[in-house]
């Protein structure tokens, strides 16, 4: 199974979103903080000052002086925010509107909610209050204290804000994830897309550098030398496959040659000249092969036919069966055609010799008053059909008989190289297309599947059977 998030291009979006999103919270989170420490330092400073000034007028005026003191601030405060009550020794609150607390022994710091108005824009009944109680020497506690609303509004406003930036920043940080997939995937592209076409052919293509020396350039530089090496190496073994082609064909032409010269001497006996016939047969069989891999490494160095002249593939195939229809009725086997008119492109020599290939198989391993089936049909792709009712390939075997002279057990008797499938791939591989071998039970089914004349791309692999 496969989804979206097992992408690597997705999983990398959402990990620099993330890693974005984690910066701007712990950045916000530790600004946050920062503040309301700084705000209530300098609230705990205001108490402070304003709770010295009171209790140094104690010492100089005495209770009364601080009573009085206490009861114009409250009557007409100076600042609406702070908050003064005076404690008896018995904890009740003697002077203030504030609830019960325990005054306790030592100057201490104590927070607590006040009951208040509402402020517009603020849902809250309550005000915390931060205040500092100093103990009087005839048992009393002097509270002095102030509201913490202006803080509060003040921070409650950077969390909204700081929500709406988290907002913005999640939209950013999707934003630069996008468009760090973006870049990695067309970064990326350029390999995918050069190794898809080395893939179909195209060997001496080679991946763009911008020689900004990062690791997809390096990769690049890697992947281009890996591709040269692997040039090398084929071209060696071809061109050693061709000098050998070339360099026994000739011998071999020379010895045939020489094998009909006897053959027809005046002097040879019925014996020999059957003995020389063989020997000929041999040498066609031998210079016949030598032939086959020489048109097999040619069309596996050229490059891919995607861009060659537009044909008619009905018109190749029905060529094709006019050709083998007399071969076919000396055995009883008759050719049924069904052809439908394919545009595509590409060799029209070397999909004859496909067609050639296909028909011949078939017509081989026919049995004798069978029918052998040629169909071309026309949708997305050409798809070209060839059947017939023979003994069939079993399915453990049907992609090792597109490998050079491989023959199956059943078929050594019968006479061929063995390259003639392995022509048949390389010519459908050249032309973007794709083959399959299928059994009709009994029979069998070969299918070439090409793409049309005016379609982009190649002809996907078909899938594996399970």
């Amino acid at each position: 199974m496969t989804g979206p998030l097992r992408s690597t291009s997705t999983r990398l979006a959402l990990a620099v979103m993330g890693a974005f999103l984690l910066a701007f919270v712990l950045l916000g989170a530790g600004v946050y903080v920062a503040v309301s420490t700084l705000l209530l330092q300098d609230a705990r400073e205001l108490v402070r000052t304003d709770s010295a000034g009171l209790m140094q007028l104690q010492r100089d005026g005495g209770r009364a002086a601080l009573v009085q003191e206490l009861r114009d601030r409250l009557d007409a405060p100076d600042d609406p925010d702070a908050v003064y009550a005076l404690i008896g020794a018995d904890g009740r609150v003697e002077l203030g509107e504030i609830p019960a607390l325990h005054a306790g022994r030592g100057v201490r710091w104590t927070t607590f909610e006040l009951a208040g108005d509402a402020v517009p824009g603020d849902g809250t009944q309550s005000r915390r209050v931060l205040a500092q109680l100093q103990p009087l020497p005839n048992g009393e506690t002097l509270l002095t204290g102030l509201r913490l609303q202006s803080q509060d509004r003040f921070l409650a406003l950077m969390l909204r804000t700081a929500l709406v930036a988290l907002a913005v920043a999640a939209t950013l940080g999707a934003l630069a994830g996008w468009l760090t997939s973006r870049w990695v995937s067309h970064r990326l592209g350029h390999l995918d897309r050069t190794a898809a076409r080395v893939g179909g052919g195209e060997l001496g293509l080679r991946v763009p550098l911008d020689g900004s020396g990062d690791a997809f350039d390096r990769l690049g530089r890697r992947f281009n030398a890996m591709l040269d090496r692997i040039e090398e190496l084929l071209g060696g073994v071809r061109h050693a496959t061709d000098h050998i082609a070339h360099d026994l064909r000739t011998p071999l032409t020379r010895l045939r040659n020489r094998l009909e010269d006897l053959r027809h001497r005046s002097d040879a006996t019925p014996a020999e000249r059957a003995a020389l016939d063989g020997a000929v047969q041999e040498t066609d069989h031998l210079l016949t092969t030598f032939g086959a891999l020489l048109r097999l490494a040619r069309i596996e160095a050229q490059p891919p036919a995607g861009e060659g002249p537009e044909l008619d593939l009905s018109a190749l195939a029905a060529d094709a069966a006019e050709l083998y229809t007399p071969i076919g009725a000396e055995r009883s086997v008759r050719l049924a055609l069904s052809l439908e008119p394919a545009l595509v492109r590409g060799d029209r020599d070397q999909l004859f010799q496909m067609l050639v290939n296909l028909l011949d198989n078939a017509l081989k391993y026919a049995p004798e008053g069978s029918e052998v089936g040629l169909s071309l049909h026309v949708g997305e792709a050409a798809v070209l059909r060839v059947d017939d009712g023979g003994p069939g390939i079993p399915e453990a075997d049907r992609e090792r008989v597109f490998d050079r002279f491989q023959r199956l057990e059943s078929h050594r008797g019968t006479p061929g190289s063995g390259l003639g499938l392995s022509l048949v791939r390389a010519i459908v591989h050249r032309h973007g297309g794709r083959i399959e071998l299928i059994d009709r039970a009994p029979g069998l089914r070969v299918q070439v599947t090409l793409p049309l004349a005016g379609a982009p791309g190649r002809i996907a692999p078909a899938e594996p059977l399970e």
